[in-house]
């Protein structure tokens, strides 16, 4: 018995106690400045930036406000760099919407190629330019703000700073953490199909036959999870108290002050320059 004794010490395993504890958050952005944003301002910041961009089709706006998002961005610890990597589905966006608008655009100027419906002009050009800005200018910064942030912080944030019913953003946010369990439940509905025999048929009918069973799948949890909320409470009308605070501080009057400042400078400064252009009007 003593000749385990050492052996058995070697397998012991030393358990910190919860309250002593102290796990390294994960953080919430990898700017400084946006980690320490509310979830909700960081929702609202992208859309006041957005909101004068949708009045004008310029060169000069786009690109002023998208030059001065990639410098705040670089001041707040994210490298442009980074921002062209993480944003690479803007990009493409964008570039399709360049391509298509500079062939297909109001015509305007010299005209410098036409094959049958292609035009490409002055005019088209321009316009595809201006489109490339303002979809880069209002994208990336959107994007920056909304990447790595909790869906649960938002949640609280919606509820009690933005006063929404609870109903419909607790149900909402369970809904998206139910989204993520589509595609373990696509493979499980695959592999399961495939034992029985079912799933060397023609790839398009097993396709719909799995995509019908994982609805089925879905209504059948959806179900059972409001059941689960309704029993705790989360479809009364009573006033529920919050176990997570949710509040503005002095960073978050901030940023929506510079959100709303850099849009109108670059709008003005279009419009002070000449080169303010409606979107509703041809070029």
């Amino acid at each position: 018995m003593s000749a385990a004794e050492p052996h058995t010490a070697s397998l012991s395993i030393t358990v910190t106690p919860p309250d002593e504890r102290h796990e390294q958050a994960k953080p919430a952005s990898q700017s400084w400045f946006i980690a320490k944003l509310n979830p909700v301002s960081r929702f609202i910041c992208p859309l006041f930036m957005s909101l004068p961009l949708f009045f004008t089709l310029d060169v000069v706006s786009g690109s002023i406000q998208f030059g001065v998002v990639l410098i705040l961005l670089w001041i707040g610890g994210i490298n442009p760099l980074v921002v062209m990597r993480r944003t690479w589905p803007v990009w493409w966006g964008a570039f399709f919407g360049f391509i298509t608008i500079a062939m297909y655009g109001r015509t305007g100027g010299t005209i410098y190629c036409s094959w049958g419906a292609v035009t490409i002009s002055d005019g088209s050009l321009y316009i595809a330019c201006a489109t490339f800005l303002r979809v880069a200018a209002i994208a990336v910064p959107s994007v920056m703000f909304m990447l790595d942030l909790d869906p649960t912080d938002l949640a609280d944030g919606l509820v009690q700073i933005l006063h929404l019913s609870p109903r419909f953003v607790y149900g909402g946010l369970a809904g998206i953490r139910m989204f993520t369990l589509l595609q373990e439940d696509w493979r499980a509905l695959g592999l399961s199909r495939r034992s029985r025999g079912l799933g060397d048929g023609n790839a398009v009918a097993r396709m719909f036959s799995q995509a019908f069973g994982l609805l089925v799948l879905s209504i059948r949890r959806a179900t059972k999870l409001a059941t689960a909320m309704e029993a705790r409470g989360f479809g009364s009308d009573t006033e529920r108290s919050q176990a997570r605070v949710s509040q503005l501080h002095t960073i978050d009057w901030i940023a929506y002050v510079v959100s709303i400042i850099i849009p109108l400078t670059a709008v003005g400064i279009a419009i002070a320059t000449g080169n303010w252009h409606s979107p509703l009007r041809g070029a």
